[in-house]
């Protein structure tokens, strides 16, 4: 699963836009916008999900869920849990 900050996150990384990330994946920019204005957890067509992850993953981001490790080397970036309240 992809959340939205991780989504934007990931464009950030690579820099570049929306429309950019549209293309490499082969979808609609309507649908990569309705995609990181979600809250949280990204929802859609699993057909759509797995070309927006491929096209981030062949571009060179790893995305990491939550509580696993990273499988690739380089550098990255990963948001921390909130200190217990």
């Amino acid at each position: 699963m992809i959340t939205a900050p991780q989504l934007r996150a990931a464009r950030a990384l690579l820099g570049i836009d929306q429309r950019r990330l549209a293309e490499l994946a082969g979808v609609s920019l309507p649908t990569i916008q309705r995609m990181e204005a979600s809250d949280g957890t990204v929802r859609g067509v699993v057909g759509t999900l797995t070309k927006v992850v491929d096209a981030l993953d062949a571009a060179g981001v790893e995305l990491i869920g939550n509580d696993q490790p990273s499988q690739g080397r380089g550098r990255g970036v990963r948001l921390k849990e909130p200190p217990a309240a």
